[in-house]
């Protein structure tokens, strides 16, 4: 039996009221979190979109997708890391079906921000 290895995307949304430094810096240690215990297997950055509905009076969001693998640990790490970090207005970590493929790491076209 071959030894797939899980696959996991990790959808990151960014508080526009906080700094760019702090945004910049929750991207870098979701990395290097990533980095410790599994592996990077790609990253976009969607820069900001609309929100389907209003969060807690945010209209819009930074958007961030990695893609990732590693084990059930670091799923919790990251979870829990993320739930109790200011700045992230969301966070989901979805595991991809066996044999999905992983995106390029480049970024998508990004869409504009309600105005």
């Amino acid at each position: 039996m071959a030894d797939t290895k899980k696959i996991y995307d990790l959808t990151l949304l960014l508080d526009l009221g906080a700094p760019d430094e702090q945004r910049a810096k929750i991207v870098a240690d979701t990395r290097a979190a990533i980095a410790a215990d599994g592996e990077l297997l790609a990253e976009q950055s969607w820069g900001t979109r609309a929100l389907a509905y209003e969060i807690d009076h945010r209209e819009a969001a930074e958007y961030h997708l990695l893609q990732f693998s590693g084990p059930p640990k670091l799923i919790d790490a990251l979870e829990h890391s993320l739930r109790i970090t200011d700045g992230v207005i969301r966070h989901r970590v979805i595991k991809l079906p066996a044999g999905a493929s992983v995106v390029a790491s480049t970024p998508a076209p990004a869409a504009a921000a309600p105005g």
